[in-house]
């Protein structure tokens, strides 16, 4: 006869009494054993459980009927398939070439693009929009969308084409645009571009890069190879698409061995503002120890872009010297724009011997500017201008074979080499009251570039 649990328990207990009084230092001991291991406490107790092989059981039988397969391949074979397609639109782009190279083939649908006024005045004949189309088996048209973000805008145009019975129909919609963060690197094998190409890197965020850095470094000839930068970025999306790249918040460039850092940062705005951080005054971009990168003067008279990079110093084709005591020159393509390195006044502008058509700047302490061989001049004597005001337009005249820009920098009349002279300048630092929040931006930053970094390592390898 089998016992229940309660007869169990009791059973063991009389039999643990009588082993205490015929044996108690051997049952005592055997307690403190007990106790020290717990899981052999554990395995006695569980012991007192009934056997599960006394525990009723009880088989169930069901039939199960499967559903009919026919009308699940009917389903399927009635289903209309989707076919998804996206591409970029080209300034040659006509309502035919476009949905080709979609997928579609859908006369109504061409028809539809060649007559809309929307499609017209916002797709046909503008390049790198995003647009993409929903194409049913027939390569018939079920729906296009196409998304694109002016410039220096918080939002986004969706131009939406959708077909119904009655046709097909547009609407063009403004949506605000959401904000993300990426990061990347690169090492430099021949120049900025063909470095940031390799990373996959807007072309706006190169130049920002060599704006940033316009004070420390001539990206158009002070550029070395192996040369290497991170960078950590804004992506502007629509419905999460990438529509265009916003602003550097922190990057990091190696020069020639030398480390330049910079990050973004903004002032708040009142006493109560560190925590509303969407309320924000002017911003710069600082080193991460506090000192602001806007310098007295630039490194070089040019914005940074594909049009003028990778050209250096040249040998001068009918004096037939080196002009680099003198000056430094930089080819570019004619009608180039040309900037003022720092605030000033124009001493002279006009025409001058060999300089062709030459600009004069004076500014303070005792420095001047030259700027040479211009094809327009943009400004006129005593006129003041501000650090990157253009002056004039890239040209070949006076004693110049081809286009370029002659540039020099003289302290009291002697020449010098301005790259030098921008890195000299004093930074600026950061207002003392700023610089708990700073830290902490700068703490982030310093994480972000080194993320950054591991990025820049694998694309090397």
């Amino acid at each position: 006869m089998s016992l229940n649990l309660t007869d169990a328990v009791r059973t063991a207990a009389e039999r643990f009494a009588l082993a205490l009084h015929q044996h108690p230092k051997r049952v005592l001991a055997g307690v403190a054993a007990l106790l020290l291991g717990g899981a052999g406490a554990s395995f006695a107790v569980a012991n007192l459980a009934p056997d599960a092989a006394n525990l009723p059981q009880r088989t169930l039988v069901e039939t199960v009927e499967p559903l009919p397969l026919a009308p699940q391949f009917e389903a399927l074979a009635t289903q209309a398939m989707r076919l998804y397609r996206t591409d970029l639109t080209r300034s040659t782009d006509t309502a035919d070439t476009l949905l080709k190279r979609l997928g579609v083939s859908d006369a109504a649908a061409a028809a539809f693009l060649r007559s809309d006024r929307l499609v017209q005045q916002t797709l046909l004949g503008r390049g790198g929009r995003s647009v993409s189309a929903e194409v049913d088996e027939r390569s018939g048209l079920l729906a296009l969308s196409a998304r694109w973000s002016p410039e220096d805008d918080g939002n986004f145009k969706r131009l939406t084409i959708t077909k119904s019975d009655q046709g097909y129909t547009s609407k063009l919609e403004t949506v605000p645009l959401s904000v993300s963060s990426r990061i990347a690197g690169g090492v430099i094998r021949s120049s900025l571009f063909a470095a940031t190409d390799d990373a996959r890197i807007p072309d706006s965020i190169a130049v920002q890069m060599a704006e940033i850095f316009s004070g420390d470094i001539d990206f158009h000839r002070a550029l070395r190879k192996g040369d290497r930068f991170s960078v950590v970025y804004e992506t502007l999306e629509g419905d999460g698409e990438p529509l265009r790249a916003g602003r550097v918040l922190s990057t990091e460039f190696v020069n020639a061995g030398k480390t330049f850092q910079a990050m973004w940062f903004q002032e708040p705005v009142g006493a109560g503002a560190p925590t509303a951080t969407h309320a924000l005054s002017k911003g710069g971009y600082y080193t991460l120890s506090g000192e602001s990168l806007r310098r007295a003067f630039l490194a070089s008279p040019m914005a940074f872009s594909r049009v003028t990079s990778g050209f250096a110093m040249r040998f001068h084709p009918i004096l037939q010297t080196w002009r680099a005591h003198l000056g430094v020159d930089y080819g570019a393509a004619t009608g180039t724009p040309v900037r003022t390195v720092g605030d000033g006044v124009v001493e002279f502008a006009g025409v001058q011997n060999g300089f062709g058509n030459v600009v004069m700047v004076k500014h303070g302490g005792g420095n001047t500017t030259v700027y040479a061989h211009l094809s327009k001049i943009n400004v006129r004597t005593g006129q003041r201008v501000q650090q990157g005001e253009n002056v004039g337009l890239v040209g070949a005249t006076g004693w110049a074979t081809g286009p370029h820009l002659h540039f020099e920098f003289r302290v009291n009349g002697v020449h010098k080499d301005p790259l030098t002279l921008a890195r000299a300048q004093t930074a600026v630092p950061l207002a003392a009251a700023l610089k708990p929040q700073f830290d902490k931006s700068a703490q982030l930053a310093r994480a972000q570039l080194s993320a950054a970094a591991q990025v820049q390592t694998s694309n090397v390898q």
